[in-house]
């Protein structure tokens, strides 16, 4: 694995010179890098004025006497070195970096409370397998799709019965909502208003800034001791937000069997204008649906709208590695002063 270092390693180690430890740099200075194209122009420059200005020695020597020899060679180590030190000083004058950037991300979750209506009429089967079963299913997958957020519930019939406080508990949440049925509440009827100030007894203590309530029901106000119109004005007192969907089909709808086994038919109406008018007060939306997927969208809607505020702090740990460059650059200057003392800066040219 050439391509890789450890940004630990010694000074001294060659990785620091293999093609993907430049890869995996940024650079401070990057423009500076294209000084590196210009040192074989300087060289070749040096050589050209040295070859024009050198004086010459005339000589006459038989063609035997003149041989070449691999000694000569050693007169380019000088300009190597410095054409490595001039490479190592632009390097680390372009400042080679590395940047860790680490994210912390986190949300102020907001209050959910689901009201739902579990009165005789939820058995109607317009909706499969029936509206409670289909309205159960829907709330388990709104709730899957939550994070951070406390939800609680409520159910209601003839009275309201807080089911679940506010939890961030879900799989306690969702055996609860399983576990609901026709029977978890005596009185026939429909609360509405005792259902919605339950729900906002449950949230009136919550200092989060979003509380939503979303009220699920088939029908009217028929039960309890409090009017909707006066609890939804009670909740928004709280800052409550209200979501109210009305459930089920107009006219003749599918509701259990005859004595035949055949499928019996009622009829099916649903004045919309409290849940309308709760909705309003609440400052929220009313919603009509007819069939599991209308439901089920409604609750996408919702998730969208009610989505907690995504907050996130970015930390920056850059390191920079120009040293490493600038010490090889101090290293082979020293060398090169070295070389000065030695045959190899005078070995004859051909």
């Amino acid at each position: 694995m050439d391509n890789l270092i450890d940004f630990t390693t010694k000074w001294y180690s060659m990785e620091w010179f293999y093609p993907g430890t430049f890869q995996n740099f940024t650079w401070e200075y990057e423009q500076v890098l294209w000084l590196l194209l210009g040192i074989p122009i300087v060289l070749i420059l040096k050589y050209l004025i040295q070859a024009g200005f050198k004086q010459k020695l005339l000589i006459a020597l038989p063609k035997s006497s003149l041989k070449w020899s691999p000694i000569s060679i050693l007169r380019f180590i000088p300009d190597i070195f410095i054409s490595l030190i001039m490479a190592l000083i632009i390097i680390s004058i372009a400042r080679p970096q590395r940047t860790n950037e680490k994210v912390e991300q986190w949300t102020e979750g907001i209050d959910i409370m689901l009201v739902i209506d579990i009165s005789e009429s939820m058995q109607i089967e317009d909706f499969k397998p029936n509206r409670l079963e289909a309205a159960k299913e829907t709330a388990l997958k709104f709730i899957q799709g939550r994070y951070q957020d406390r939800i609680g519930m409520v159910i209601f019939s003839g009275d309201a019965y807080s089911l679940s406080p506010l939890t961030l508990d879900y799989d306690l949440l969702k055996s609860y909502i399983k576990d609901i049925n026709f029977d978890m509440i005596e009185n026939r009827g429909t609360a509405i208003g005792s259902a919605l100030a339950v729900a906002t007894n449950r949230m009136r203590e919550s200092e989060t800034n979003s509380k939503i309530l979303i009220l699920l029901s088939d029908g009217d106000n028929t039960a309890g001791n409090i009017d909707p119109i006066t609890a939804a004005e009670l909740a928004h007192s709280f800052n409550i937000k209200i979501y109210t969907i009305a459930i089920g089909k107009e006219g003749r709808v599918p509701f259990g069997k005859d004595f035949f086994g055949r499928a019996r038919y009622v009829e099916n109406t649903l004045d919309e204008t409290n849940l309308r008018k709760i909705a309003e007060l609440g400052e929220g939306k009313f919603y009509r649906v007819s069939d599991n997927k209308a439901l089920e969208n409604v609750f996408q809607l919702i998730d969208q709208y009610e989505k907690a505020e995504i907050k996130e702090t970015r930390y920056k740990d850059t390191k920079d590695f120009y040293v490493i460059y600038l010490t090889w650059a101090i290293v082979l200057l020293i060398a090169w002063v070295g070389l000065k003392s030695t045959f190899i800066s005078n070995v004859l040219q051909d």
